[in-house]
């Protein structure tokens, strides 16, 4: 894991000499622990853990004293410091002391309140002469390629997410709330040893299954209805994602149309895809045969998103994205069909990117009780 921060850090330095930067300020969680190997987590928003300062020959990881030792036990390749008045009182001392000039800090997670209050410490000492400069996706790039340990993490995580389901799936009757089913399985996600959930659990029934982030409610499942369950488990760090929509009872024609024409759509684009290939590309192709189908316009989502550290991250397969595939990357695959007043079906699988193809990491198939009959 050493080698791997040692080589990460080296591709931020190359990055910070490309973008003219002396120096770049870390906030985001997940791109903190890619860096460092710290997992201290920030509780909410307008709260860190710490922040990481890469220069061209100095690493420092900023923080208070509730995570200091562990802080200098995670993350050995850092000099660690532990300010007491907040990190933005610690700044100049720190901007000072590196002579940094022109400081690039990741834009999308440092908020204006910050932002105001580092400008003003800074500038209330007329001798530092520095630059803030908003700055995006640097980390996020080096992460859109999985190193092998990762791809195996992430498999990790999921051989437990699916686990936890086929467990639960034999128990699963109709009465049953949807908060109790999704209580029973993040109960089982944490007592096999889960770090956490990669999200809150979805589990949605009859008429709920048609909103993509469904909420759990207390409606009871009843049979002959559409099941609609989104979950995954964090798991040394790294996310899965998986969804299954499932049947109580035997499904009819229109549930089985419904069901066949998003299990299609998701093994063609799975089938389609290549290194080179963009997440627009990849999307039309699922797109495409449910649009060609009575069901047009129903699929309302993108079809992936990669999943890591966190549970979205680049690469994206969407409409909107021409992020291009390339070996190593990890993402899903999740079309649906969505039909108010009736549910919907989702079908997510995750896949890694290999020099011939991607390759599904599930260890089932995702129409495992259709095709037992």
């Amino acid at each position: 894991m050493e080698h791997s921060i040692k080589k990460r850090i080296e591709d931020v330095r190359k990055a910070l000499q490309e973008e003219k930067l002396d120096a770049l300020m870390v906030l985001v969680e997940q791109n903190r622990r890619y860096l460092s190997g710290y997992t201290g987590e920030d509780t909410q928003f307008d709260e860190t853990a710490g922040v990481l300062f890469i220069t061209a020959n100095h690493l420092i990881l900023a923080t208070d004293s509730r995570y200091q030792l562990q802080a200098q036990n995670e993350a050995p390749s850092y000099e660690v410091i532990c300010y007491k008045k907040g990190l933005e009182k610690e700044m100049s001392g720190i901007v000072d002391r590196l002579n940094i000039r022109t400081l690039g800090f990741e834009s999308v997670r440092l908020s204006f309140s910050q932002y105001q209050k580092i400008l003003r410490e800074l500038d209330a000492h007329q001798h530092l002469q520095t630059d803030l400069v908003a700055s995006e996706n640097i980390v996020e790039k080096l992460r859109m390629v999985k190193e092998q340990h990762e791809i195996q993490a992430v498999k990790d995580a999921l051989t437990m997410a699916e686990n936890v389901f086929y467990e639960l799936i034999e128990h699963l009757k109709p009465g049953m709330t949807e908060k109790e089913v999704s209580w029973q399985m993040e109960k089982r996600m944490r007592e096999k040893g889960a770090d956490a959930l990669s999200f809150p659990t979805i589990v949605a029934s009859g008429p709920n299954s048609a909103l993509p982030h469904a909420i759990p409610t207390n409606r009871r499942i009843k049979e002959g209805e559409p099941v609609l369950f989104d979950w995954g488990v964090k798991l040394n760090g790294y996310c899965s994602d998986i969804s299954r929509t499932v049947i109580l009872g035997r499904p009819d024609d229109h549930f089985k149309k419904v069901f066949q024409t998003v299990y299609e759509a998701q093994q063609k684009a799975i089938e389609a895809m290549k290194p080179g290939m963009t997440g627009k590309e990849v999307d039309k192709v699922a797109r495409s045969l449910i649009d060609d189908t009575e069901f047009k316009g129903k699929f309302s989502h993108g079809l992936g998103h990669g999943t890591g550290l966190a549970v979205h991250e680049a690469p994206r397969l969407s409409p909107l994205k021409e992020d291009m595939l390339e070996p190593g990357m990890v993402f899903t695959v999740e079309p649906g069909i969505y039909i108010p007043d009736w549910g919907g079906i989702r079908l997510e699988n995750m896949v890694v990117m290999r020099d011939d193809g991607a390759e599904v990491l599930n260890e089932s198939d995702p129409a495992f009780y259709l095709l037992k009959g």
